[in-house]
């Protein structure tokens, strides 16, 4: 299940989508057209609406839904027949566009509020499946590229928790949580100075295996997904940076190489407090051939504490989204 946040914000979207005044005439009339709203979901949201606590996220919400349903790039005016919240579940097979709703079965709209995520995946998806494929190996990534660092850490937070296996590969779903629980206050003495030489050995050695998997491919192709440029056209609403409303359409790459040339994808390990390798893109626009970047990062950390899970990669945008090229403003 979604968030509150999370579930005020893209509802409140789809609702600012009919074109109607105020938040509370369209949210009392439960719109027909919202076809896959329950009843709970219903009073759910007018739950969240009643007590007040969200009334920002609200507002932020309808009034990009309504500058979608005015925008000539989007609705241009024409009041939808059918809205989807697309939200709140996983998606069923592979989905290129990170869609929240769902326009006339034509419109795909992502709801973003102040994030700058751009794809949570396994380390292994992002570096050598290059965010084409998943399955490969998915062992737990900092054991694969920095052993000994991984093996001096879990050595150094191990000593008061006896009964752990020798090697944390061995630990069980069970013991991974009760060792994250008792490392979530700090590391014991000996395991910071491990953790910060395991971090500069995984961000060195990830970013040297993306830099080499880029290599193997048309680094074209990568940018795409990186930048989430997919092979339909879809629309972000939100809210950035400094809480400026975010509108824009997306691109997809028949679109993009019309306008853009890319000149170079680099990857480089980065200091920091986890694992981190920023990642940077030089492209140039067609008409006037003048050199320009966008930025970002990645972080290879645990999901819920130290050692509770195996590592993820999140990946960042640093670069405002308005600067991203196929990303324009509504």
């Amino acid at each position: 299940m979604p968030s509150e946040r999370t579930f005020v914000t893209e509802l409140a979207t789809g609702l600012g989508m009919l074109g109607e005044d105020d938040v509370v005439t369209v949210l009392e009339r439960r719109p027909a057209e919202f076809v896959n709203l329950n009843e709970r979901d219903w009073e759910r949201l007018q739950d969240l609406w009643d007590s007040g606590q969200y009334g920002r996220e609200f507002l932020e919400g309808f009034l990009n839904g309504r500058a979608f349903f005015c925008a000539p790039d989007a609705l241009n005016g024409r009041r939808p027949r059918r809205i989807e919240w697309t939200g709140g579940r996983r998606p069923p097979g592979d989905e290129v566009v990170p869609s929240d709703l769902r326009v006339d079965h034509v419109y795909l709209v992502s709801c973003k509020y102040l994030s700058r995520i751009l794809h949570n995946p396994s380390p292994s998806r992002l570096v050598e499946g290059l965010l084409a494929w998943s399955g490969g190996d998915e062992r737990d990534w900092f054991e694969r590229v920095a052993p000994e660092e991984y093996r001096d850490l879990y050595r150094a937070c191990t000593p008061a928790h006896p009964g752990l296996p020798a090697d944390a590969g061995s630990l069980s779903a069970m013991q991974r949580k009760e060792l994250a629980r008792c490392l979530s206050t700090g590391w014991p003495p000996g395991a910071a100075a491990a953790y910060r030489r395991l971090c500069e050995v995984v961000a060195e050695r990830t970013a040297q295996a993306w830099r080499a998997a880029i290599g193997r491919t048309n680094p074209e192709v990568v940018v795409w997904r990186l930048v989430r440029i997919g092979s339909v056209p879809y629309f972000i609403l939100g809210t950035g940076r400094r809480l400026r409303p975010m509108r824009l359409r997306i691109d997809t790459p028949w679109d993009w190489r019309q306008q853009f040339r890319l000149r170079a994808l680099e990857v480089e390990a980065q200091p920091g407090g986890q694992p981190r390798v920023g990642w940077r893109i030089t492209y140039e626009r067609v008409d006037d051939g003048v050199a320009r970047t966008v930025q970002g990062h990645v972080e290879v950390r645990w999901s819920h504490g130290r050692f509770a899970q195996p590592p993820e990669a999140k990946v960042y945008l640093d670069t405002r989204h308005e600067e991203v090229p196929g990303y324009h403003v509504l």
